[in-house]
C-alpha cells in the first residue's frame, strides 16, 4: 500500500509532537467561564429561503468578545417534539453553505443548525483588536498577542455556544443533539463536544487544526497550514521562537481537548491525506477517552470520503 505517514499500526498509537501548554487547563477554565459570563442575545431572523417542509431562519448570536455570530437554522415542520438536533461546521475559509444540503436531516424530523466562522467565507462578525500579523490565516491570528487572544479560541468558544443554544430550544431533545463536519468543521465539532460535553454522538471528518508541529515536521505547512510557513518566514525567519511558537499553539491544537469529550464518536480518516496528515488526526483520536469508533479509507486524501455523509446519519439515527 502507498504510504504519506506512518503505518496504520503506529498510527493507532501515535500520541502527538506539539507541546502542551502548562497551563492548558486553566486556559480552557478561564474561556469558559467567559463564554458562560457572554448572554448570546439570540435573534431569529425568518430567511427568504422557506419549504413546506421545514421552517428556515437565520440565527444570530453573542459570542466572546462581543461578536455576532450567525448560522443557519431549520426546524421541520409537522414532527413530533422534542426531536434531534445536528450542529454542522464547515470546511476553512468557507461558510454554512446552502440551505438545500441540510434539508436530508429535516425529512428525517432533525434541526439543523449550521454555523458561519467568526471571519470567514459567511455572515459571521470579526471583532479582530489584536496585536501582530493579520494578513493570512486564522490559525496565527493573535500568536503576537496574550494567549487570550487567538482567534481560534474564540472560534472553538463559539462553537460551543451554538451547541448550547440548540440544547435549550423547546422543540429540540437536549439528549439528542449532534456535531459534525468535515476538515476545519471536523476540528470545530472536536472543539464544539469538548468544550460542550452534553453533546452525544460526534462525526468528525480529517479533522484540521491538531498537532501543529508534526505537520511542520513532515514538510506539509502549505495548504491549509500555510500560514505556518509564512509565520516562521516573516516574523522568525531563523526559528529562534521555534519552541516558543509551537507552545502557544498548544492552546488551540485539538488533540489536548479530546480528552473532555463525553458523547460517541465517529471519525473519518483518509490515509494518503497531505493536507490534515493523518498522525496528526490520530494524535486527537488516540486521546478521546468516550466510546469511539473510526472510518479508514487507506487509498483517499483529503477529499469526499464515499459513504461517509450515509454512515454518519446512520450513526446519528441509532439509538
Amino acid at each position: 500500500m502507498p504510504a504519506l505517514d506512518m503505518p496504520l499500526e503506529q498510527l493507532k498509537e501515535y500520541r502527538g509532537r506539539n507541546p502542551r501548554p502548562a497551563d492548558f487547563d486553566e486556559y480552557w477554565e478561564r474561556a469558559l467561564a467567559e463564554l458562560k459570563a457572554t448572554d448570546p442575545q439570540v435573534e431569529l431572523v425568518p430567511s427568504e429561503f422557506q419549504t413546506p417542509q421545514a421552517d428556515c431562519f437565520d440565527l444570530y448570536f453573542t459570542g466572546v468578545q462581543g461578536a455576532r455570530i450567525h448560522a443557519k437554522y431549520i426546524r421541520p415542520k409537522n414532527v413530533q417534539e422534542p426531536h434531534p438536533a445536528v450542529v454542522q461546521f464547515h470546511g476553512y475559509s468557507g461558510s454554512a453553505g446552502d440551505w438545500s444540503d441540510k434539508l436530508a436531516f429535516a425529512a428525517l424530523g432533525y434541526s439543523v443548525l449550521s454555523m458561519d466562522a467568526r471571519g470567514q467565507g459567511g455572515k459571521s462578525e470579526d471583532v479582530g483588536g489584536v496585536k501582530g500579523n493579520t494578513l493570512n490565516g486564522h490559525i496565527i491570528r493573535g500568536l503576537d498577542d496574550h494567549p487570550d487572544n487567538l482567534l481560534f479560541r474564540h472560534i472553538f468558544l463559539d462553537t460551543a455556544q451554538l451547541a448550547g443554544i440548540a440544547l435549550g430550544l423547546p422543540e429540540v431533545d437536549p439528549s439528542r443533539v449532534y456535531a459534525a463536519g468535515g476538515s476545519q468543521g471536523g476540528a470545530l465539532t472536536i472543539a464544539c463536544a469538548a468544550l460542550e460535553p452534553r453533546i452525544s454522538k460526534l462525526a468528525p471528518v480529517f479533522p484540521f487544526l491538531c498537532d501543529y508541529k508534526r505537520v511542520w515536521e513532515m514538510d506539509l505547512a502549505k495548504d491549509a497550514y500555510q500560514e505556518l510557513r509564512d509565520y516562521f518566514r516573516r516574523f522568525d525567519p531563523t526559528h529562534e521562537r521555534e519552541e516558543e511558537v509551537f507552545t502557544k499553539l498548544g492552546y488551540i491544537d485539538l488533540q489536548y481537548l479530546a480528552d473532555r469529550i463525553q458523547g460517541e464518536v465517529l471519525m473519518f480518516v483518509g490515509l494518503m491525506d497531505s493536507v490534515c496528515p493523518p498522525s496528526t488526526q490520530f494524535a486527537a483520536y488516540n486521546k478521546i477517552t468516550a466510546k469511539k469508533d473510526l472510518v479508514v479509507y487507506p487509498d483517499f486524501g483529503h477529499e469526499g470520503l464515499p459513504g461517509s455523509n450515509d454512515r454518519t446519519m446512520q450513526f446519528f439515527m441509532r439509538d
